[in-house]
């Protein structure tokens, strides 16, 4: 008995550490286009999604502040503009509200989104997008694994612009109890 306790001992000391950093306070999405994809009603008569229209797209997570000043986040064949600073994907999918793809103001879709991060955690958010620039609305955190797993309830979201194709850039970040990012 004593020989196996030993043994356990030594093997669990032996063992490595996983390491886990604080999770991100914010960060970075761009839209990859080429995997934007929405269904076949109901649209307008010039074949833009209207209200009620169910959509799947992924994109790419940044840093925070890569995107600032209306950098594009993707090329114009779908690849990360900068693949180096690329520190995950993100999927988002839901629904077109309001006024649909023409909606200018206020709430366009309302969205499902997970962030997943190249050392395998995720973050997942629930809310409304707004189709300002510029405007934070506030998403529900409804999950996180990793560092993520304790995530405070919300995140503030921010589109700073949408590109030539319709390619939203997010800046997102956690809130903590207090209200504070």
């Amino acid at each position: 008995m004593k020989l196996n306790t030993l043994i356990l001992a030594s093997l669990v000391a032996a063992a490595p550490l996983v390491a886990h950093a604080d999770p991100l306070s914010g960060f970075d999405v761009a839209e990859d286009l080429s995997r934007f994809v929405y269904a076949d009603a109901p649209i307008f008569d010039d074949g833009m999604p209207a209200y009620g229209n169910a959509f799947i797209t992924q994109g790419y997570i940044y840093p925070a502040g890569t995107l600032d000043g209306g950098v594009e986040g993707t090329l114009a064949n779908g690849d990360p503009a900068f693949p180096d600073l690329v520190i995950g994907e993100w999927t988002c999918d839901g629904y077109f509200v309001a006024d649909g793809m023409r909606t200018a103001t206020g709430a366009m879709v309302i969205t499902r989104q997970v962030y997943r991060f190249n050392n395998g955690d995720l973050l997942i958010s629930h809310g409304p997008e707004l189709a300002d620039p510029g405007v934070s609305v506030t998403r529900a955190v409804t999950g996180g694994t990793g560092d993520y797993a304790e995530a405070p309830s919300e995140i503030e979201q921010v589109m700073l612009g949408m590109s030539d194709g319709y390619g939203v850039r997010l800046q997102i970040e956690l809130v903590d109890a207090a209200g504070a990012s």
